[in-house]
């Protein structure tokens, strides 16, 4: 996949450290499944993994977490 940021870069599978700042909860997922940039580096989530990105961060906002850091989880 061509990048849409750069426009120069093809994409290529790796993985990446996604951080959320919400208000008083800091979230940081590493090691997430990505397609990343091979000129600027910007990576794209498929569909599936956002959702489970975004649910970790929902998570932990309502734990009231001050910063929850976190290794990315595949299903079994």
């Amino acid at each position: 996949m061509n990048c849409v940021l750069c426009k120069n870069g093809t994409t290529h599978k790796g993985k990446v450290t996604v951080t959320f700042d919400k208000k008083e909860t800091l979230v940081v997922i590493r090691e997430v499944p990505a397609h990343i940039c091979s000129n600027c580096g910007h990576y794209y989530l498929d569909s599936e993994i956002a959702k489970r990105v975004l649910e970790t961060s929902k998570e932990a906002k309502q734990k009231k977490a001050e910063l929850e850091i976190t290794k990315f989880q595949v299903a079994a």
